[in-house]
This record gives structure tokens, C-alpha cells and sequence, in this order.
């Protein structure tokens, strides 16, 4: 595949100890890579390379990206999800079974987990109807699964959609156990509370005894000092 050996090249042309991060102080997971290179140049080089199949119809895309993640060749996960993500309204719905598959095949951390679910959530805005499908990721074993059936949810309630589904899940992992899947919903509220202040605040106040402390953090965080305050009241 002559699109991951300029992929490989670009990397090691880019590989240097200035363009390098050490990941591993933002993950509890131990991650296989620790140092790795700087987001932002990755980026650079999907945009470049991305060139090369821009233009090509929307599957035949999705294809190359399933070719990259199968090839097990370090950074092509990053780069799949990205070209992915610039599918955004050419998606088909049967393309969620594509999607769920890489949710289980190459997602790991919650790096990966958020990057997964901006192609979920673009799916979302174009099928709210997926939304069904996507809840019952709530009851699987895999953590990744159940946060990813919060986070999807952030692109479409950007976008004021489906502000209901986004209190079904939430109510769906409220006593989750889990401070990966508490982060992933109180992430979700939190971003519905921009669009949806009153409606949040009120579902926040309603549910705040049992909603673990570490999810009604992040759900309040961007509400003025006296809401936080009145939120985390023991009352």
C-alpha cells in the first residue's frame, strides 16, 4: 500500500526528539508507546497525506482507514480516525457496523476512545436514530463502550440535538463505578449545558446524590461559582 509507506516516511521525517511528547503523565493505563510524537505534528501529516485520497468516494475511504488500523503499524489508528472524522455527512447508516467494530478492535484509552467518538457523533447529527443503538453500549463489560455511549453524544448536543438521549444515558450510567465512564458522561453534560443550561442544572440537581462526585464535577464545571457551590452541597 503505497499510502502507508508515504505515511511511514513522513513519520520518520518527523520523528525527532523536538516533536516529541511523553504521554504517558495524562493516562493511568500503561500505553505501549509512552513517547510519542506531538499531536499537532501527526495532524500535519494526516492533512498532508489525506490529500492523497481526497476526492475518493466516502467508502472506498472508510476502506483505506480499515486498511490502516489492520496493518497494526504504529501512529495508523490516529491518522484513520481523522480521515474518518472529515467524512462528516457521508456517512451511510450501515456504516455503524464498521464503527462499532473499530470501537472494539482499536480502542484502548480514553485517547483513543474520544477520537473514536467524534466519527459517532458526526454519525449521530446525520442518524439520530442510531441513538438506540449506541445506548446499549451502556451495558456492555468494556469501559471503552460505555464511555464512548457518553462522548458520542457531544457532537450532537453541540449542535442542540438529542438533549433527551443525553439524560437517558446519563441516568444509564449514573452509578457507574467506573471514573473513566463518570469523566465520559460528566464530559457529555457539561457540554449540553452550553447549549441547555436551565435543563442541565436541573438534571444535575435532581440526580446529585447519587451521581459520583467525580461526574458532577466535570458536569458543572463551566457553571457560574454559586451553581457549583449549590451542586456540590451536601444536603
Amino acid at each position: 500500500m503505497k499510502l502507508l509507506e508515504k505515511l511511514n516516511r513522513e513519520i520518520a521525517r518527523h520523528d525527532k526528539p523536538e516533536n516529541r511528547l511523553n504521554y504517558q503523565k495524562f493516562f493511568k493505563e500503561k500505553l505501549e508507546h509512552p513517547v510519542s510524537i506531538k499531536t499537532a505534528i501527526l495532524r500535519k501529516i494526516s492533512n498532508n497525506c489525506f490529500k492523497e485520497v481526497k476526492g475518493k468516494p466516502a467508502m472506498e475511504i472508510l476502506d483505506i482507514c480499515d486498511e490502516l488500523l489492520e496493518s497494526g503499524e504504529r501512529y495508523m489508528r490516529f491518522f484513520a480516525f481523522e480521515w474518518a472524522r472529515k467524512l462528516k455527512g457521508q456517512y451511510r447508516k450501515a456504516d455503524f457496523a464498521r464503527f462499532e467494530r473499530w470501537l472494539d478492535d482499536y480502542v484502548n484509552h480514553w485517547g483513543s476512545c474520544d477520537s473514536f467518538c467524534g466519527i459517532t457523533g458526526q454519525l449521530l447529527v446525520q442518524y439520530p436514530d442510531l441513538v438506540t443503538k449506541v445506548k446499549k453500549w451502556t451495558k456492555s463489560k468494556n469501559r471503552w463502550f460505555r464511555r464512548a455511549a457518553a462522548v458520542s453524544l457531544v457532537v450532537p448536543v453541540r449542535n442542540g440535538l438529542l438533549l433527551k438521549e443525553v439524560f437517558k444515558t446519563a441516568d444509564l450510567l449514573l452509578t457507574d463505578d467506573d471514573d473513566m465512564v463518570q469523566k465520559g458522561y460528566g464530559w457529555m453534560l457539561k457540554e449540553a449545558g452550553d447549549r441547555f443550561p436551565d435543563e442541565v442544572f436541573k438534571y444535575v440537581m435532581k440526580n446529585k446524590r447519587e451521581m459520583p462526585r467525580t461526574a458532577l464535577r466535570y458536569a458543572i464545571e463551566k457553571y457560574p461559582a454559586a451553581k457549583r457551590k449549590e451542586a456540590m452541597r451536601k444536603d
